[in-house]
């Protein structure tokens, strides 16, 4: 049974594309490539289109439901889960600027990745123009959002949330089925244009420089929660060793929140805090994402030349931290999320993004250890910060008024029970 579902996941099913893809370049007729090629057109078109919705669609009933709850402790969680998934985009952009040139000197993906210029064209193309830009769509969710929790208006947010549902349904029946075949049609391309094996060998550092960083952010997590909540770090960092792998095996931060939940109580977080801050923090804190996300992009821009301020990639992190929100749940979703922000803030095409996409899912289960693993640091500051002001009978208030499960996306179509790795 667990084979079985080990082989249908999206990480099989990826790495298998990949896999075929680059045999696939061995011996395909240019004729049958451009098959392959016209549908990545048509389909990377169609992404260009929906991306900008889907942020609209996902982040504004997730603001709205934030507002909603109204609690200062759920403004103080969101705002210390929000702050360390910037530090951890951060973090990442630092160590590519310390480590890249040194590590992917001499190395480039621009040739392998220069599918359009190659012999590879379309057989034809569709013309699919975004209903509005990225920047737009994010202002407006941001600026909705942030309305609605004055206005208090329930039918419009029941408006919002069923345009979620419907937009992950989309994700759910459309795009993830196909992402494989994106990016067997990327490899594919990639592998008939040439410069292939410098490209994967190139990333394969990247892929273990993030595994390695990944462990990195939660020592760091873990002593600066340790020096608040005035524990062992060492120990609050063991005693959370069966939610990290958890996660790692099932690569999903919702079916890891009862056993994240139980590590956090032995670290000596209140039930309370610890039954409303890890689910809390599953949705909206999102740190090992951003780091894998920041890794990727930076790297992929230095080993194609391509400019990067430090005023460029901050803006890009603290847009990124905010449009991650959207994705909790959705396998290579936060990376689909991203997609917008990458072609927008840093110019990337969609061969580039082909790239980020299959490395970001494949360590997908090391991004979300880290990000559940995390969830128990953050526990632990929320637990001293409280000092038990946080009663019982406060949340109990807030989940009878529906407001609690308002934020965590508590209903039967939330996104982590629509689509499972």
């Amino acid at each position: 049974m667990n084979l079985r579902k080990a082989f249908s996941s999206l990480l099989f099913k990826v790495a298998l594309a990949i896999i075929l893809g680059i045999i696939s370049s061995l011996f395909f007729p240019a004729w049958l490539a451009r098959v392959f090629v016209t549908f990545n057109s048509l389909f990377g078109n169609f992404l260009g289109f929906f991306i900008p919705v889907l942020i609209f669609a996902l982040i504004t009933p997730a603001i709205a439901g934030l507002g909603k709850g109204a609690g200062k402790w759920l403004a103080i969680t969101t705002g210390v889960a929000y702050g360390s998934t910037v530090f951890a985009g951060l973090l990442g952009y630092l160590a590519s600027v310390s480590l890249y040139p040194t590590l992917l000197a001499g190395q480039t993906t621009s040739e392998a990745m220069d599918v359009d210029k190659g012999a590879l064209t379309p057989y034809f193309a569709i013309e699919m123009p975004a209903p509005f830009g990225v920047m737009t769509a994010l202002l407006l969710a941001f600026t909705i959002g942030v309305a609605m929790t004055a206005v208090r208006s329930e039918t419009l947010y029941a408006g919002v949330r069923d345009l979620e549902r419907v937009i992950m349904r989309v994700i759910s029946a459309f795009i993830i089925p196909l992402l494989p075949v994106f990016i067997y049609g990327m490899f594919l391309s990639m592998g008939m244009n040439g410069n292939l094996t410098a490209t994967l060998s190139a990333f394969a550092k990247v892929l273990l420089v993030a595994i390695v960083m990944t462990i990195v952010l939660l020592m760091i997590q873990y002593a600066i929660a340790g020096a608040i909540a005035r524990q062992n770090p060492v120990t609050a960092f063991k005693n959370m060793l069966p939610a990290y792998l958890t996660a790692l095996g099932t690569s999903s931060s919702a079916a890891t929140i009862p056993v994240t939940y139980a590590c956090t109580k032995k670290n000596g977080v209140a039930s309370t805090v610890a039954g409303f801050t890890v689910p809390l923090c599953a949705t909206t804190h999102l740190a090992g994402s951003m780091l894998k996300i920041s890794l990727f992009a930076f790297a992929i821009m230095h080993m194609n030349g391509m400019p990067l301020s430090p005023a460029t990639a901050f803006g890009f992190i603290l847009m990124l931290g905010i449009t991650m929100v959207a994705a909790p749940g959705v396998p290579g979703g936060a990376i689909m999320a991203a997609t917008g922000l990458l072609a927008s803030m840093l110019g990337f095409d969609e061969s580039q993004v082909a790239i980020m996409i299959a490395a970001y899912i494949a360590i997908d289960s090391f991004g979300t250890a880290c990000n559940v693993t995390g969830d128990g640091a953050i526990a632990l500051v929320i637990n001293k910060l409280a000092k038990g002001n946080i009663s019982r009978n406060e949340l109990d208030d807030q989940i009878s008024r529906g407001e609690v499960a308002d934020v965590l996306g508590d209903d039967s179509d939330s996104p982590e029970e629509q689509i499972k790795l």
